[in-house]
């Protein structure tokens, strides 16, 4: 793969850790003005678990690209910490934490997985990644 393909890739991780973000805050605050949205699956907690199996091999192919060339640990802990927030926050999430607490995993853990990416996809911007 390119590096053009792995930038493409944080580039793509961090829009779904974001969409991610933005359906939790969103999707309640929706709900309650067109009532007529409950009716989508996208208040269903399935959509969550989803996007978690949309993140977790994107996120994967681009931060293992992005290191073999600029061997930043601090982009695999960041990665890892984030993308385990997502997952137990999608599968286990709602039990342990609660309907507020899965939102507030969720988030944090896109927030940590999209600077993941954000440093990945900077460290692979520079000049000795590109050669």
């Amino acid at each position: 793969m390119t590096n053009t393909a792995q930038l493409a890739l944080d580039r793509l991780a961090i829009g779904v850790s974001a969409l991610c973000a933005v359906h939790c805050v969103a999707t309640p605050i929706l709900l309650v003005l067109i009532p007529s949205l409950s009716a989508l699956p996208i208040a269903d907690h399935h959509f969550h678990e989803m996007l978690v199996w949309v993140v977790l091999p994107t996120s994967a192919v681009a931060v293992t690209l992005g290191c073999k060339r600029h061997k930043d640990t601090k982009v695999w802990l960041l990665a890892l910490t984030g993308l385990a927030v997502l997952v137990v926050s999608a599968f286990f999430g709602h039990d342990f934490l609660g309907e507020v607490g899965e939102k507030i995993a969720t988030l944090i853990g896109a927030l940590i997985v999209a600077l993941a990416h954000w440093r990945n996809f900077k460290l692979c911007r520079k000049k000795q990644c590109c050669d």
